[in-house]
Parts: structure tokens; sequence; C-alpha cells
């Protein structure tokens, strides 16, 4: 959603609804990117649902592994999961952030048009 830099500055509520709505994607993709973290360790490590819960949050947070891994199906999944995960970061931040950085830079553009003569 752009606006241009010569309309005033929506509402607070407006701002705060974009927000919500911002958040709430960040957390779907939260969510879903622990569950494919989650389903692909069950699958190739055959790791209970709290185990593989606890790997994959490890794994996606950038904390790394919690134990070893047994066999070479899991080591490439984990190694693409990583790989992921800070893809993953990228978008979770600027999905985020993002409105908020943009109502600044929506605001910092009206001051300087009214300090221009």
């Amino acid at each position: 959603m752009t606006r241009r830099r010569h309309r005033p500055l929506p509402p607070r509520h407006h701002f705060h609804k974009h927000l919500a709505r911002a958040w709430a994607t960040a957390l779907a993709i939260l969510v879903f990117s622990l569950g494919i973290g989650m389903a692909g360790l069950m699958y190739t490590e055959q790791l209970p649902l709290t185990d593989a819960f606890l790997f994959a949050a490890m794994i996606l947070t950038g904390m790394g592994p919690t134990t070893p891994l047994t066999n070479e199906a899991s080591k490439l999944f984990v190694a693409s999961y990583a790989i992921f995960s800070g893809v993953f970061f990228l978008i979770f931040a600027a999905v985020a952030v993002g409105p908020v950085l943009q109502r600044f830079l929506h605001k910092f553009h009206l001051d300087l048009e009214e300090e221009e003569p």
C-alpha cells in the first residue's frame, strides 16, 4: 500500500490496523515456517512432536541444532532449512517493520515539505 507524499498522514487508527495486519501476516509466516521444519524433522529424524518443535525453533532462530543428526536425509534437510531460515528472517523483519518504516518516511517527507519556502 503506497501513498503519495503530498497527501496528509493517515490517522493513527488506520496505522494501527495496518500494523496489526502486518503482524498477523508475520505470525502466519512464522507458524508456517515452524510447521515446515517440524514436519521435515518428524519425517527424516523420526522425532516426536515436542522435540521436532524444539529442534525447528532452534534452527529457525539461528541457534542451531540441539542434538547430533543420525542420518544423511536429516542432515540435508536441516542444512536446507537453515538456509531457508536466513531468508525467513529477512522476510519476517520486512513484513513486521514495514508499516512503521513507511509511516516514519511519510511523516519525514511531510516535515520536509513544511520547511520548504
